[in-house]
């Protein structure tokens, strides 16, 4: 359904530091950089997310409400995920890092972050039914 998904950054180096050690976890690859474009590209398994600054030169702000979700191997991946975002400028909300086991839902494990620019991302296994 997704073709990618792209998020405004005020600190391209601050992002980058942040999404290559998430991106590492997951087994991706460092971002592409494009220097003269103000923009980096992930591409895994595949999907393509791009962090860049806003072309109309506005400050870049998150959204409300908004959550990105990344798709997890494993509950251990899940929290590698998470400990690499906070050792590396991100930081923690919602709930604490673990499961989910919620009556009509599919059991889950998550933890939460919000980036350095407080874009909020979800770490994301589910559970075998």
């Amino acid at each position: 359904m997704y073709s990618h998904l792209s998020i405004g950054s005020n600190d391209l180096e601050k992002s980058k530091t942040f999404y290559d050690a998430l991106f590492a976890v997951l087994g991706g690859g460092p971002a592409m950089v494009n220097a003269a474009a103000a923009r980096m590209f992930y591409a895994h398994n595949g999907g393509m997310l791009m962090i860049c600054t806003p072309i109309n030169g506005e400050a870049a702000s998150h959204a409300n409400g908004g959550t990105i979700g990344f798709a997890m191997d494993s509950p251990e991946q899940v929290e590698a995920w998470h400990a690499a975002g906070i050792a590396n400028g991100g930081t923690t909300c919602e709930d604490p890092p673990g499961v989910r086991d919620n009556p009509g839902m599919p059991k889950m494990h998550l933890a939460y972050l919000r980036d350095p620019d407080n874009n909020k991302l979800c770490g994301l296994y589910r559970y075998p039914q």
